[in-house]
């Protein structure tokens, strides 16, 4: 009766256990990735604040120079018949400034010229950002692929030990080989938990994009392994003239231009002028006065200036030229480096992988048969684990040149994915 009671009861209870257990965390793709950074990181915040800065210096430059009020005695707080206010001339005037040479105008240009160049200048900011996350992401993959190559290891490894223990006690090989054996096994067990601590720490390291002190996410998808062509490298290099780095060099040059404006409107100097009306307190009359006043020497002093816009305008052309070159070479460099790495791992992967790995498991074969040493058999496992790492070093470094091409290019998608690992 009792055992009866104690099972109902351990049935009731179970589904609250299970209800219980918190459930992992969901898997985390790139995109998921890039759309928690690109809602959180201040980097992409900031532009904002600028140009609403930008936008209160184009209001100010629209205003036009002040009245100005001015109050002005004369004759008064003497001695003599010019004691206190008796003969006292009160002037009451307004004074302002004509602006010459559409400074107003070149004024407006340059601010407006200043909000202009924010936009370009933004989006280089979000492209490094979503570069920095993609190879963050791209970070937890190789640590996940060096752990997968290590437990690779780790089994082969474990039946060599196992067969090495059975031949010593049946007496056909020397402790020594156990030994070496096991200390090739631990040395594969190294190399899984240094794989492990460095998908922590890169795990770590992509959530810091997003401001979390812990990495909220489960597992992440991808293979590093999975390359697809790229396009034709003049199809991509002329995506180069839409970058939004060469976008910066274009507006930096028209802000440029709004600069040499501004200094060519400072050859025609301003007009200064004052209207007021002045009473005399001793004979209670009262006039009009007025004035105006014009510097002199303006073309001479603006001289200076506007040959240093025009020489820094003039710049603007070299720099768009030079900034088109680098561009142009980092990009080929990129797509060579990408297809050398794509054409390294399809051929590991073709070639030299499956004939290491029927050679390892016939080198297995024939030492546990006597036909060959223990040194042999060991290393053709090391040699297809170093195949191994190679291949997804290979994948690694054709990954960094696929991210750094779309961040040239300004593009998130340059590949043909359907076309797998052909070169």
């Amino acid at each position: 009766m009792w055992k009866r009671l104690a099972a109902l009861a351990a049935l009731a209870i179970a589904p609250c256990a299970v209800a219980q257990v918190p459930s992992p965390p969901a898997p985390l793709t790139l995109d998921e990735a890039v759309g928690r950074v690109a809602r959180t990181h201040p980097d992409l915040r900031l532009p904002e604040l600028q140009r609403a800065a930008a936008q209160a210096r184009l209001d100010g430059a629209g205003f036009t120079p002040p009245l100005v009020l001015g109050v002005e005695v004369e004759n008064a707080l003497g001695s003599g018949g010019g004691r206190g206010f008796d003969a006292a001339e009160v002037t009451v005037s307004l004074a302002g400034v004509l602006e010459r040479g559409g400074k107003l105008d070149a004024r407006r240009t340059l601010a407006q010229a200043n909000i202009d160049v924010l936009a370009p200048q933004r989006e280089i900011a979000r492209l490094d950002l979503m570069a920095e996350v993609a190879r963050r992401y791209l970070a937890i993959t190789a640590a996940r692929g060096q752990r997968r190559i290590a437990l690779d290891d780790i089994e082969q490894r474990r039946r060599a030990v196992a067969a090495a223990r059975l031949r010593l006690q049946a007496g056909a090989s020397p402790a020594s080989t156990l030994m070496t054996a096991q200390a090739a096994l631990a040395q594969a067990e190294l190399d899984r938990d240094r794989a492990n601590e460095a998908e922590r720490a890169a795990r770590m390291a992509l959530a810091a994009l997003w401001n979390a002190r812990e990495a909220d996410f489960g597992a992440v998808s991808g293979d590093p392994l999975q390359l697809p062509a790229l396009q034709d490298f003049q199809q991509l290099a002329t995506l180069l003239s839409d970058t939004p780095e060469l976008a910066v060099v274009a507006g930096e040059a028209r802000v440029r231009e709004a600069q040499l404006q501004l200094a060519r409107s400072q050859l025609r100097s301003d007009l200064s002028w004052q209207l007021g009306v002045r009473n005399n307190r001793d004979s209670n009359d009262t006039a009009l006065v007025g004035g105006f006043s014009l510097p002199l020497g303006s073309a001479r002093r603006a001289g200076p200036e506007i040959r240093a816009a025009q020489a820094e305008l003039a710049m603007s052309a070299l720099e768009r030229e030079s900034r088109a070159l680098q561009l142009y070479a980092t990009l080929a460099e990129a797509h060579g480096r990408y297809g050398t790495a794509r054409l390294e791992v399809a051929r590991m992967d073709s070639d030299v992988l499956p004939q290491l790995q029927r050679a390892e498991k016939a080198a297995e074969t024939a030492w546990r048969a006597g036909a060959i040493s223990y040194l042999e058999w060991a290393q053709l496992q090391a040699m297809r684990i170093e195949a191994r790492q190679r291949q997804l070093d290979a994948a690694l470094a054709a990954q960094t040149a696929l991210i750094e091409i779309q961040r040239l290019t300004g593009q998130p998608l340059v590949a043909t994915a359907s076309e797998g690992n052909t070169p």
